[in-house]
């Protein structure tokens, strides 16, 4: 078995409601939405987001979920869907994860609409049902990921960019979304109490060890034996990078500088860049400050008693770091 379909196990019956109540939270009155809609509902990912909803919620609850559980992950995922498909519009980009964008098949205004009436449907979602608490947990979400990308797009210009600044980029930017599943898992069951926090917290530690590790795959082999320095070629400043910047002599620096942002596209230089945050021990400490979040993450959930939920969770932990995507 999987281990994604093993973390799944216990929450199983849930995720299929989910996936039901999750449709009918699209669904609109024009057909060309409904088509859509349809559309992304099939081509679904790993379904991490909901995952962590629910198994939050049934840690803390003892392995209670209500109906708030299924509103929270539904409007969670209504609106990180809406800021995928803006996302696509923005990079231009025609395929995500492995299908074509929105903006691929119907053009970028009608993504850009679609991508607003998921938004309200989120937003209307939570109103109609005073999930107030929870709708907070998601816009606080919503408003960190728009600072952290553009925060980002400010420091790319200058790649003399500081660690406290890419931990800042990345908390905001990937940890905040999964920091919003834990908390509002928690918040749909418990509405008071340090649980809340803590989720939150686990979830961000969580994040930040996700992003580290997608920084690492640009410096590891791949599915076809190779380094892809697909983020050099984009000039995006990852961990390893900014960890040998300061750290090695100025001539390097202005070696490694000058490769990233004149001869992003050269192979061979691309290919020298990657030798050389190796030897210095980049990817080393990049490791290193990945597993130190997943402990403090793991550390967090010492304290609940053991149950499937908890172990499910464990196993997320681990396999955020150990995955081979």
């Amino acid at each position: 078995m999987k281990i994604t379909e093993q973390i799944k196990q216990p929450i199983l019956l849930e995720m299929e409601l989910f996936e039901k109540k999750f449709h009918e939270s699209m669904s609109s009155k024009v057909a060309l939405l409904n088509r859509i809609t349809y559309y992304i509902v099939n081509r679904k990912g790993k379904q991490m987001r909901p995952m962590f909803v629910f198994l939050t919620a049934k840690m803390v609850s003892g392995g209670q979920v209500n109906e708030r559980t299924y509103r929270g992950a539904s409007v969670i995922e209504l609106i990180h869907t809406a800021t995928l498909v803006h996302d696509d519009v923005v990079d231009d980009s025609n395929k995500r994860r492995g299908f074509f964008s929105i903006n691929a098949l119907w053009k970028n205004k009608i993504a850009v609409l679609v991508g607003d009436y998921l938004l309200s449907k989120g937003l209307l979602l939570s109103i109609d049902n005073g999930d107030f608490d929870l709708l907070r947990i998601i816009s606080v979400a919503v408003r960190e990921m728009s600072e952290g990308e553009l925060l980002q797009i400010e420091k790319a210009r200058r790649l003399d960019i500081t660690e406290e600044v890419y931990y800042e980029i990345i908390r905001q930017k990937t940890a905040t979304l999964i920091a919003a599943c834990c908390s509002l898992g928690a918040c749909s069951v418990v509405p008071e109490g340090p649980h809340i926090e803590n989720m939150r917290r686990f979830g961000e530690l969580i994040g930040m060890a996700f992003q580290i590790k997608d920084d690492l795959f640009d410096y590891t082999d791949d599915a076809i034996g190779k380094p892809t320095g697909i983020d050099i070629k984009e000039q995006k400043m990852t961990l390893p990078l900014i960890h040998v910047l300061n750290t090695c002599t100025d001539t390097e620096k202005r070696w490694l500088i000058n490769s990233i942002k004149n001869h992003n596209k050269d192979k061979k230089r691309v290919k020298e860049v990657i030798a050389f945050v190796k030897q210095k021990n980049g990817l080393g400490y990049a490791e290193q400050k990945m597993v130190q979040f997943q402990q403090e993450a793991l550390q967090l959930l010492a304290d609940y008693p053991d149950s499937p939920y908890k172990e499910a969770l464990i196993m997320m932990v681990n396999y955020v770091i150990d995955r081979k995507v």
